[in-house]
């Protein structure tokens, strides 16, 4: 997990959304164990309520179980509902602002699949340098 903190942000929604990325990702996996809150509290120097509320968001979710005496771990199927839900967060919200972007520049399917191109102009040549005569070198 980055170490880095956005102020825009709480840090325990953070920690929440940096889970989600690992299982999203394939890091976590159904069935592993989250890292501990003492282990998380004290490498990334946060309060241990703090990462227990993004943890709890997780179980509240539907994501993790929490395992009395043992800790807490990925619910089996957490992946598929996360990308559910990222899919269709994804739709609603980043695409329309993508597709508005398309539109305005006026790209093209093709060029968005491929990616973009050498420029088909070549660059000007320099004006090769006359040779010097031996005793100007």
């Amino acid at each position: 997990m980055d170490r880095e903190w956005n102020d825009n942000q709480p840090i325990y929604r953070q920690l929440r959304d940096r889970v989600v990325a690992m299982i999203l990702d394939g890091v976590l996996k159904e069935g592993d164990p989250l890292p501990s809150v003492r282990n998380v509290a004290a490498e990334y120097r946060v309060n241990p309520l703090t990462v227990l509320k993004g943890y709890q968001q997780l179980v509240d979710e539907g994501l993790v179980e929490t395992r009395r005496g043992r800790g807490m771990f990925i619910n089996a199927g957490a992946r598929s509902l996360l990308l559910q839900g990222e899919r269709q967060k994804f739709l609603g919200e980043e695409w329309p602002r993508i597709q508005a972007t398309i539109q305005r520049l006026g790209l093209k399917a093709e060029e968005l699949l491929n990616g973009p191109q050498p420029s088909s102009k070549a660059a000007p040549s320099k004006p090769a340098k006359p040779d010097l005569p031996e005793e100007e070198r």
